[in-house]
């Protein structure tokens, strides 16, 4: 069977399935025998790693007794577990490690996202987000606005109909970098002043006054899930990483609760987030325009 990246799903169904074979007292052995497979293909399944299909699932259920509420939501898992994700309607090139890292945020609790030099990705407007793919240089030409279009596609996310919870730390330096020019940047910080008065979403600023502090080694997120154990991302320019371990876990929340105790509060943040608008457009005759629509949002 060809091993895959995992998903959410994929290790969700293997959490299941582990479960399962513990109820009815099943060893690995016992359960590979009963689907005609290999120890190492069943331990593939367990950690997410392969795909199955339904028969077979519905005959190790079989195998296991389980109880019709319990078959149906197994069974279910299967079924999504198989299924393409939305990315791909973007295209082929879209990296493997960001199909991985959709599924990631599209099934999450809560995420918690420290930015140290761009807008996260989730918050980013479309014109910051080219202006972003195309001054770095490291995407081609010709790919740029289908990479917009893929970054725009996962903020439907704030769409759900059980949204989940977000924190952003964003340090003041993202407010400052100028990307795409002036009007680009104004529209982005309108877009986050936007962004910060929904319910399920916290925005809060790291200002630069604080000097040194609990972020400084770099961007990451963290994200929680119902049923499957938390994962930190952390991207570089030419990899990306997902850290799972207890201890790597534990490390980026006491980070996550740090910059909590050292970030401006929510309307804090919204302030200098206005105060860095009207720096902007200092020297432009439409500056009150400006400003008076950065206030008039959250009036």
């Amino acid at each position: 069977m060809a091993e895959y990246e995992p998903t959410v799903r994929s290790r969700e169904l293997g959490d299941e399935v582990r479960a399962l074979l513990e109820e009815a007292g099943l060893s690995g052995r016992q359960a590979a025998e009963a689907l005609g497979w290999s120890q190492s293909d069943l331990s593939r399944l367990l950690h997410g790693k392969r795909g199955i299909k339904e028969t077979d699932i519905a005959t190790l259920l079989g195998v296991c007794r389980a109880k019709p509420d319990r078959r149906e939501k197994i069974l279910q898992l299967c079924r999504e577990a198989n299924k393409p994700g939305w990315w791909q309607q973007h295209g082929s090139r879209l990296p493997r490690q960001l199909r991985t890292l959709i599924d990631h945020e599209d099934n999450a609790l809560t995420i918690g996202d420290y930015q140290a030099t761009l807008v996260p990705g989730l918050l980013q407007t479309g014109d910051y987000a080219r202006a972003l793919l195309r001054d770095a240089g490291a995407v081609p030409q010709e790919e740029i606005d289908e990479r917009v279009a893929a970054r725009l596609a996962r903020q439907n996310i704030f769409g759900r109909a059980t949204p989940t919870g977000y924190t952003f730390f964003i340090h003041e330096f993202v407010l400052r970098l100028p990307v795409g020019g002036e009007t680009v940047m104004s529209d982005q910080l309108h877009h986050l002043l936007r962004m910060s008065v929904r319910t399920n979403i916290s925005i809060r600023v790291v200002p630069a006054s604080v000097g040194a502090h609990a972020g400084i080694a770099g961007s990451f997120r963290l994200m929680e899930f119902a049923t499957i154990k938390p994962v930190v991302y952390l991207e570089s320019e030419t990899s990306t990483l997902f850290l799972e371990s207890e201890a790597e876990i534990a490390a980026y929340r006491r980070i996550l609760e740090v910059l909590a105790s050292t970030a401006l509060g929510e309307e804090q943040s919204r302030e200098l987030i206005r105060r860095v608008v009207i720096e902007l457009y200092r020297d432009r005759e439409d500056r009150h325009e400006h400003t008076q629509m950065g206030w008039d949002l959250l009036a």
